[in-house]
């Protein structure tokens, strides 16, 4: 990284287990969008998935199902072909866990690239021998070559001089790649070596593939020395002041229109559930700064036949209390006033709790309330049977069947990086976060300083944890949404069909934002994607 352009986050800097790949076990690959028919009249475009007996699944490779596929502002025709792994939308993940006939219908309207597997990546550090060494080191084709084999061999200091002289012409994906490799084999030597070269290309005020390439290099170092619980540390006692990292956080949200996909689809879900309700109670267990609530609540204002009663019980992290400048009260205080203002009776319960920590008498739920339950962005961050025999991730989702809430609503980025190995996990990240970075880079000059911090303290840490650490430091640990639906399913709930409603609204939405976002309905969820890559889902259970 330049000097003059390098974050607070990486200075001093120069991880869940890894996990063998069973081979019985597949994953659900994020789908991809993918245009051949620009036709601006449809509004409608069908999706047809094929089925293939692989490792690793992309959407385009599940069994044939119509998906009903949004643009932004306009529609497009589009059908699905087989690609390789996913885009933010490349939730895929092992089906070790559970084996059921719904292991195989990770049902995703944006089809794509999206299976990766260790193959591909060989694929990719091959090319990268032949360039270095000449269609003469293709020995034996039956041997799975890496990049370490180049630079290990006797001769490595000419090699490593074949290496700097190969630089311009590689790209910087090939760079990572073949630098997370030698990460992962704890080859110093060479990745010390890549690292160098790397440096001199990235850039947190270039191309959205240098910026990202910035942070993701970062990550590999702290992987490398073994610092990556200890890098993450310390970018969490490096935060900004409170009001530093509020506005930074709605820097983003202003950029990009992933929160409110997640808000406004729940919004209208809720409303619609609690159509005919007297008394609601609304449990968030991310409230942040509560401004979700507020535009709910002056709809129940107008209600015909006046506003119902509303409680909500907001559950919180310190992250959002550090944004906030204080605790829950502040949000309690901010929706009784706009609650009051709007004469909507209403009641406010903060439960100052990490989702872990949540039990049934800290979330104040009474009889005769109608319940609803919102998860915005929020369940990836449960450590769940992976890390921890007490599987905080499904516990708490039986907790909340038990409550009997009339309707649940649950956004979540559509990557795997739960419980895929660190190679597989990395070329995710990679695709996923390329993704959103392109996105961001639509909305802000690339010299913006608001949007470079809002990059260095929203996103990159984010990324840094995912590659750097692992067991209970990495707290990033995201899934498509075909294993959500699994583990709402095994709890006890049922998919809630969403309304044309929903979708019109997020429609509508996204016209404020470049046309480059789409959306589709698959399955009862809606996908959100940047280009042909999707990136989150929202869903509704009861």
């Amino acid at each position: 990284m330049q000097a003059s352009q390098r974050p607070q986050m990486s200075g001093g800097v120069h991880g869940l287990y890894n996990q063998p790949m069973q081979q019985v076990e597949q994953y659900y690959a994020p789908y991809h969008f993918k245009n051949n028919n620009c036709n601006n009249t449809s509004s409608v475009t069908q999706f047809t998935f094929q089925t293939q007996n692989e490792h690793f699944f992309t959407l385009d490779s599940l069994p044939a199902t119509d998906y009903v596929v949004y643009d932004s502002p306009t529609a497009l025709s589009v059908s699905s072909n087989r690609s390789p792994f996913s885009p933010q939308c490349s939730q895929s993940y092992m089906s070790d866990l559970h084996h059921s006939s719904d292991n195989n219908t990770c049902g995703s309207p944006f089809s794509g690239c999206s299976g990766v597997d260790d193959g591909d990546l060989k694929h990719v550090l091959r090319e990268l021998e032949n360039k270095l060494l000449g269609p003469e080191s293709d020995t034996d084709d039956s041997c799975s070559c890496s990049f370490n084999d180049v630079v290990s061999k006797p001769s490595s200091l000419t090699r490593w001089n074949q290496v700097l002289d190969m630089a311009p012409s590689l790209n910087l994906k090939e760079l990572l790649y073949a630098c997370a490799e030698a990460v992962s084999d704890a080859d110093i030597s060479t990745a010390e070596i890549l690292m160098n070269i790397l440096e001199q290309r990235v850039s947190v005020s270039g191309e959205p593939m240098e910026r990202l390439s910035a942070y993701v290099l970062e990550g590999l170092r702290a992987r490398l020395l073994s610092s990556g619980s200890i890098i993450y540390k310390k970018l969490k006692c490096k935060e900004p002041t409170s009001s530093e990292l509020l506005s930074y956080m709605q820097v983003i949200c202003n950029m990009c229109p992933y929160y409110k996909f997640a808000y406004m689809s729940a919004n209208v879900v809720i409303r619609e559930a609690m159509a005919n309700e007297n008394r609601i109670h609304i449990i968030d267990f991310q409230i942040a700064q509560g401004s979700q609530w507020m535009f709910l609540l002056h709809y129940l204002a107008r209600r015909p036949g006046g506003p119902p009663f509303v409680c909500i019980t907001g559950v919180d992290d310190s992250q959002s209390a550090h944004a906030r400048g204080g605790g829950l009260q502040l949000v309690g205080e901010r929706l009784a006033a706009v609650a009051k203002s709007c004469g909507v009776p209403f009641e406010f319960h903060g439960a100052a709790l990490s989702g872990c920590e949540v039990q049934v008498e800290n979330l104040h739920v009474r009889r005769g309330e109608a319940l609803a339950v919102n998860f915005p962005y929020m369940l990836h961050h449960m450590p769940d049977e992976s890390v921890s025999t007490i599987n905080h991730r499904d516990r708490l989702l039986r907790l909340v069947k038990s409550l009997s809430p009339k309707i649940v609503t649950l956004a979540e980025q559509e990557s795997n990086t739960n419980t895929a190995p660190f190679l597989p996990r990395f070329r995710e990240t990679l695709d996923y976060y390329t993704a959103m970075f392109e996105s961001i880079d639509a909305a802000r000059p690339r010299d913006d300083k608001q949007r470079i911090s809002a990059e260095e303290h929203c996103v990159a840490r984010d990324v840094v944890n995912i590659i750097a650490c692992e067991g209970a430091d990495r707290v990033e640990r995201h899934e498509l949404f075909g294993k959500w639906r699994l583990r709402l399913m095994m709890a006890g709930f049922t998919p809630c069909p969403l309304s044309p409603s929903v979708g019109e609204t997020i429609n509508d939405m996204l016209k404020e934002y470049s046309p480059n976002y789409r959306f589709a309905e698959s399955e009862g969820a809606l996908y959100l994607g940047w280009k042909n890559r999707a990136l989150a889902t929202s869903s509704a259970w009861r």
